[in-house]
């Protein structure tokens, strides 16, 4: 049986993100994935645990957390600080997962984690971030593996319904899994429109170095499969690039979990095998 530890980690902007980590019941320090979650979601949203436990089976120390910016605290099924969520840029969810990778073995499951076969892994948002995170030094030459699934291949989301955003210095979101009406600020658009070289997805694509494994969804509704082929066309070797069949953003997974999809099966076998072949993981 893997073992769950909980964390809590400051940031360098004040901010305190609060993660778990699951073990192997192997001693010693283990390879590491940190895991990152997307836009609406986070770390115990659906597929999430299972794919921890499930690589916590396999001999690796999973570490995901919530960024800042989801406005929940570990157990909320609400998000409970909609100023956070607000305030939520790119930049610092960049920021945050620096800082987390930083931690993995000294301030996170120290003694756990072997820092030489360190992982990424992202999803939808969260995927880019990884990507963006992976080009970024030290760890453009540091990290032993990328994942990722359903990724974005830009931020830039709402470009028609910029006018409206600078009007009225805020754009409206509906979360469909609460109902929840939330807001994205301003402070957002202004860091994308800031930062955009910083921000680019295939920018950073291009620059990492790290093997990486791009699984996406044939029939992802949120993020359509051209987003994925985008980033594979300019992804130099070691890459590949895995289509699930008939399955969308989510590979079939639901919040509440219900079990795994033929899809998410699919993802999950892949991703471990690739985790296990560049991390030179467990056999």
């Amino acid at each position: 049986m893997s073992e769950r530890r909980s964390f809590v980690l400051e940031t360098d902007q004040g901010a305190c993100l609060h993660g778990l980590v699951d073990l192997p019941e192997m001693p010693g320090p283990r390879p590491a994935v940190v895991v990152c979650h997307g836009f609406k979601g986070f770390m115990e949203w659906g597929f999430f645990p299972p794919l921890a436990e499930l690589l916590a089976e396999r001999g690796f120390a999973v570490v995901r957390f919530n960024f800042s910016g989801t406005g929940m605290d570990p157990g909320d099924e609400l998000v409970t600080r909609p100023e956070d969520f607000r305030r939520a840029t790119f930049s610092k969810d960049v920021a945050e997962l620096l800082q987390v990778l930083e931690a993995a073995g000294t301030l996170i499951a120290p003694g756990r984690i072997d820092r030489e076969r360190l992982a990424l892994l992202g999803h939808s948002r969260g995927g880019a971030t990884a990507v963006i995170a992976a080009a970024r030094d030290p760890w453009r030459t540091r990290l032993r593996a990328l994942v990722t699934w359903a990724a974005v291949a830009t931020f830039a989301r709402h470009g028609e319904h910029r006018e409206l955003w600078r009007r009225q210095g805020f754009l409206p979101v509906t979360n469909a899994r609460t109902g929840q009406e939330l807001e994205i600020g301003l402070e957002v658009l202004d860091d994308l429109e800031r930062h955009r070289d910083q921000l680019d997805p295939i920018r950073a694509a291009r620059a990492r170095r790290a093997p990486w494994l791009i699984v996406h969804g044939a029939d992802d509704e949120s993020v359509s499969l051209q987003e994925g082929r985008d980033l594979a066309a300019v992804a130099a070797l070691p890459s590949a690039f895995e289509i699930v069949p008939q399955t969308g953003h989510t590979f079939g997974a639901v919040h509440p979990f219900a079990g795994p999809t033929p899809a998410l099966i699919q993802a999950m076998n892949a991703t471990v095998a690739w985790l296990r072949r560049n991390t030179a993981g467990p056999t």
